[in-house]
């Protein structure tokens, strides 16, 4: 069992900047391949980024890629998403999530945190 617990959400102005954490639960976070992904109002959940077991490897959205940056640490349990020149498009709830096998599905998800980008 894995709890995930997201902060870092909040209202900025569009071109401006956000750091998502997700603490992670248990001994065995370094087992699970990690994923961000996002749910705007009126739409589906969507993928956002993902990063391997080890963080050597990461995949983003074409909607994010060159603006957002995830990241991991397996001593503390953590995984961020450096989020830089905000859209307000790129305002929704977003939701951490760890799978043992693929970044686009979660056996485990956080509750969520809400990122709104004021235009």
């Amino acid at each position: 069992q894995v709890q995930l617990v997201e902060s870092g959400g909040g209202l900025v102005q569009a071109g401006g900047s956000l750091r998502l954490s997700c603490a992670a639960s248990g001994r065995t976070f370094g087992t699970y391949v990690m994923g961000w992904f996002r749910q705007a109002p009126g739409k589906d959940r969507e993928f956002v980024a993902g990063i391997s077991r080890s963080g050597s490897s990461t995949v983003y959205a074409d909607s994010v890629k060159g603006r957002f940056t995830i990241s991991r640490d397996n001593a503390k349990n953590t995984v961020h998403l450096q989020m830089n020149s905000l859209k307000p498009e790129d305002t929704a709830v977003y939701y951490c999530a760890a799978d043992k096998t693929s970044w686009l599905s979660a056996d485990y998800w956080g509750q969520g945190t809400r990122v709104t980008v004021s235009s």
